[in-house]
């Protein structure tokens, strides 16, 4: 499945060289003060209340970013994660890309109970479906199916809940 983005088209300079056109130059520099005390703070509910209360993320409950995980800087209010998911060690999760002759957003979701792992990079546009396992360093660069373990780069699936529960047998014998 490919990703859901806007695509927004620019005339003359880079997307990017037109950024405060898009995303006001205050917002950016609050949401960069907040994400650099939200990656290096070590205690789980002040880096969440941080996320939910100024960068308008949607955090479920019990959920964990780990040390440096960098959340989107200009939209982070696109981002939801879902209860009790992990995101792992330097994590970047984008809602943005900012390319020559336009830019594009996209909403990232994140289910519940998800395992994300080190040094990943979310793609804007996204959804991570509930109780899948991110390999490290994968680039999620489209959907991934709730109870898949995906990894790489680019990213494919490796398994789908369902088949490796089968392969393993009945629980109880």
């Amino acid at each position: 499945m490919g990703r859901k983005t806007e695509r927004h088209q620019v005339e003359n300079a880079n997307s990017l060289w037109q950024i405060y056109q898009t995303v006001p130059f205050l917002k950016v520099m609050k949401n960069f003060i907040v994400i650099q005390l939200a990656r290096y703070t070590p205690v789980l509910p002040v880096k969440n209340w941080l996320y939910r209360t100024f960068l308008r993320m949607k955090v479920g409950e019990k959920t964990a970013f780990a040390l440096m995980v960098m959340p989107d800087v200009m939209f982070p209010e696109k981002i939801s994660v879902g209860d009790n998911s992990v995101i792992g060690y330097n994590t970047t999760i984008l809602a943005h890309e900012y390319l020559i002759e336009e830019y594009r957003l996209g909403a990232v979701t994140i289910g519940s109970e998800v395992m994300v792992g080190a040094n990943t990079t979310i793609l804007p546009g996204v959804t991570i479906g509930d109780g899948a396992v991110i390999s490290a360093a994968t680039l999620v660069n489209q959907d991934v199916p709730a109870g898949a373990f995906v990894g790489g780069n680019p990213m494919r699936i490796i398994r789908i809940k369902d088949e490796y529960q089968d392969q393993d047998g009945p629980a109880d014998s």
